[in-house]
Formats: structure tokens, C-alpha cells, sequence
């Protein structure tokens, strides 16, 4: 049996649909139908039932598509574990986190991880926040870095550190007085780049200063370059500032009636693995220095 036939089976049962499935294959249409024709002779039995242009699965089919997902699965996982080999590796990670971690703590804490476990393959899978617990529940990742808590009642979390936020704002000139409230009342205030504390701390600034003028953005890496460039300030981690703020290209402004939060880094597992726990163990020794 052609792999490719059974690749062409799968696409074109998920769209039941060959002209779909020929155009996600890069394939003709006449290539498609003759992959699903040769793939019903070598199991003797029709898969589709045609309707003029549309097309079907048939019992058969229904029957067959599980065990074609299995095979192609184990095939491509076969693959994946021998181009692992081929590079040297013996073991495999997979992290899935939150953009803003992926861009501030995770390249130094990396390298130092894979110079110390060059043995480990390492796959980053950076996704939202609240996608991380479902990502983690369904097998999708081994374990997974999250500025927030997730829902999922299958996995395990737990805070891993938590550090200061603070006000920062534009390295401006006429930027000698930094107070708080001078910064509100002269920029807009950039908000909801951060998945857990932006609704209770807008509602506390809005009591003090009733008439903030803000402004979403809801990236951290995006809300940086909006400061830089004079668009606002922001309340943020301060590990994600931190290089700004000692490079002068953004500045601290100290809290005066704002009591800043704090931000939570939280640790989803569900079953934790050799490689997870090496990682973890590593995670933990490292942090401790950046915690405030």
C-alpha cells in the first residue's frame, strides 16, 4: 500500500471533497481520484460512493479511517523519532508557552539548559495563555508555561514564581518629573498586554484617575515598542523591561497611589515525564534568581 494513497484518503475524507483535497495536496484533481481508486483495489472494497461532483465516504470507509489515521500516525511518528536519532538525540521535550515568557525569560534559560542537556530534543510550541491548559490536556505538550491559571480540571498547576509589575513609560526629554500621575494624565495607558491582572488594576486606576485615556494592545513585545516610541505607558513584569529599562530605552516610574500587582507564572503538567522533571528541577534552580 501507497502512503500516499492513504495520505490522499484522509484529506479527501476529512473534506469529502476531491477537488478540497486536491488543492491542500497540491495535487490534480484526476491525481486525486486515481490515489483513491488504486487504494480501493488494493483493499478490494469501495471507500467513496460518488454523487456526480460530490463525493461520500461508504461503510467501508467509515470503517477504514481509523485504521488509515493510525497508520499514517505511526508512520510519521516513526519518521519523526528516527530524524531525532539521525541528529543525536535520545529524548524529547515539548513546552508549549505564552509569548511573552517565549520572549523574556525562556532564550537564556534555554541556553543554558540545552548546553547542559545537549541529549534532550527541545520543541517550543508558543500559544496564548488560556490555550495552554488545553494543549497540556491533550497530550500536545509535555508541559506548558502560562501567565494564567488554567480551567482544565485534568492537568496539574502550580505558581512557579511570582515577581513584581511596575509602571514604566517613555525615555522621553521632558521626562524629569516621573511621577505617576504626571505620566497618566500626559500618556495613554496601554492595556490588557497581560491575561491576568489588567481588569482589577484598571478598575483601581480608573478610581484615582477617572480620566486615563487608554489604549489596548495586547502583546508585551508590542506594547515595548508603543513606549519606545512615545505611544503610552504600561504596567509589565519587570523580567519583561527589565533590558529596556537598563538599556534607557523606557523608564521606571515609582507607584504612589497605585499599589502595582503582582504576575504568576504557573507550571501545567498532567503526566510528568523523565525529561519534564530534569527540565522542572532545572526551571526551579534558575528562577530563584529572577523572583522578586
Amino acid at each position: 500500500m501507497d502512503l500516499k494513497w492513504l495520505k490522499t484518503f484522509l484529506i479527501a475524507a476529512k473534506y469529502e471533497n476531491f477537488r478540497q483535497a486536491a488543492e491542500e495536496l497540491f495535487l490534480t484533481q484526476p491525481a486525486v481520484t486515481k490515489h483513491i481508486q488504486k487504494l480501493e483495489e488494493n483493499l478490494q472494497i469501495q471507500l467513496f460512493k460518488r454523487h456526480g461532483r460530490k463525493v461520500s465516504l461508504t461503510p467501508a470507509g467509515y470503517k477504514f479511517l481509523p485504521y488509515a489515521r493510525e497508520m499514517m500516525s505511526k508512520y510519521e511518528n516513526g519518521i519523526e523519532e528516527f530524524e531525532s536519532w539521525k541528529q543525536g538525540y535520545s529524548h524529547k521535550l515539548v513546552i508549549a508557552i505564552a509569548p511573552q515568557l517565549a520572549s523574556s525569560i525562556l532564550p537564556s534559560l534555554l541556553r543554558r539548559f540545552i548546553n547542559n542537556h545537549s541529549d534532550i530534543e527541545m520543541i517550543i510550541n508558543v500559544v496564548k495563555s488560556y490555550e495552554i491548559g488545553e494543549e497540556i490536556s491533550a497530550g500536545r505538550a509535555d508541559l506548558g508555561l502560562t501567565k494564567m491559571r488554567p480551567v482544565q480540571t485534568n492537568v496539574n498547576s502550580v505558581v512557579l514564581y511570582e515577581e513584581s509589575v511596575t509602571l514604566v513609560g517613555p525615555n522621553e526629554k521632558g521626562n524629569s518629573i516621573l511621577d505617576e500621575e504626571t505620566m497618566l494624565r500626559k500618556y495613554r495607558l496601554l492595556t490588557h498586554n497581560h491575561p491576568d491582572y489588567w481588569e482589577s488594576l484598571l478598575f483601581e486606576i480608573k478610581k484615582h484617575y477617572p480620566t486615563v485615556r487608554t489604549m489596548r494592545v495586547n502583546q508585551v513585545e508590542v506594547t515595548k515598542r508603543f513606549i519606545e516610541e512615545g505611544l503610552g505607558v504600561s504596567y509589565l513584569p519587570l523580567t519583561m523591561v527589565k533590558e529596556e529599562i537598563k538599556q534607557k530605552k523606557i523608564i521606571e516610574i515609582a507607584p504612589t497611589l497605585i499599589t502595582p500587582p503582582k504576575s504568576s507564572t504557573y507550571l501545567v503538567t498532567k503526566i510528568e515525564t523523565k525529561e519534564a522533571r530534569i527540565f522542572i528541577d532545572f526551571l526551579r534552580e534558575q528562577l530563584r534568581n529572577i523572583s522578586t
